[in-house]
């Protein structure tokens, strides 16, 4: 195919796939690129004459949904860089924009962890985790790519939330609380851009049929592929929504919970028992 790939050497450097064909001005910068929606998203948005910068943590799957994006066209960079490091993220992001001025950019890492049942409470470690790479980080670039696209003509920024954010977890308390701060800040952060330009979704799946949620020991209703998911999530971006529910009966189900009384609320979420299998 004439494609030449240059390897990194060590954290934060970038992997440089360049494909045959012309570039256009469109760029997409991915974080997350390795996980289960992440490489649909990448492969969906690959196409000759668009640039995707794609980061993710895994060096492998970083390799080979590069490989993917550049066979359908497109130039493509990846980074492999651990979000927990907010500091690395942000001169990250300045380096890739200073090159390649995304105008989409799209903030989908994230963890999730589940305490476990002989457990008194979350690991304090895991939720500082959580807390960063679900919250913090993705919160702090979202606000440096709207920084830097305002002067440059606008863009649209898109995060991953999570319908676990509606709802105060026993089971969980530092995912769905991380996923609830990205609900506020999306819809806060919205109000103060979208008269200079940037628009910003807010994506809010259920259950995705991932190697995530196939650690989940319990119940996935209304489980959607990864592939249906990414669908559903550019679909959103491109109409420029501003929140995005899916699939459908969580959206009712939002109407529904506004009925109960606080007290059978969280009767209900005590009741809820969840487990989780231990990282492959």
């Amino acid at each position: 195919m004439g494609d030449a790939l240059l390897r990194s050497i060590g954290k934060g450097k970038s992997v440089k796939v360049v494909a045959n064909g012309k570039h256009t001005a469109r760029s997409v910068l991915l974080t997350g690129a390795t996980g289960g929606i992440g490489m649909e998203l990448a492969k969906r948005y690959a196409r000759p004459g668009r640039t995707l910068i794609l980061w993710g943590r895994n060096p492998q799957r970083l390799t080979e949904i590069a490989t993917t994006c550049c066979a359908r066209g497109s130039a493509v960079f990846t980074r492999q860089i651990d979000l927990c490091d907010g500091e690395a993220a942000l001169a990250a992001f300045k380096a890739d924009y200073a090159e390649h001025k995304p105008d989409l950019v799209i903030l989908g890492a994230g963890l999730s962890d589940i305490q476990p049942l002989d457990s008194m409470t979350e690991d304090p470690q895991k939720v500082l985790q959580l807390a960063q790479v679900n919250y913090a980080t993705p919160v702090a670039l979202a606000t440096a790519a709207a920084q830097n696209m305002i002067p440059n003509g606008g863009g649209h920024i898109a995060l991953i939330g999570s319908v676990a954010g509606f709802y105060e977890l026993p089971c969980s308390p530092a995912y769905s609380s991380s996923k609830c701060g990205l609900d506020f800040f999306a819809r806060a952060a919205g109000l103060a851009w979208e008269d200079k330009g940037v628009g910003l979704t807010l994506i809010v799946p259920g259950f995705i049929d991932t190697p995530m949620s196939r650690r989940l020991e319990g119940p996935r209703p209304f489980l959607v592929s990864a592939k249906s998911a990414a669908r559903r999530i550019i679909r959103a971006i491109n109409k420029r929504k501003k929140v995005y529910i899916f699939p459908w009966p969580f959206r009712a189900l939002r109407v529904l919970e506004r009925l109960l009384p606080q007290c059978l609320r969280e009767r209900i979420l005590r009741s809820l028992i969840v487990g989780q299998k231990e990282r492959q």
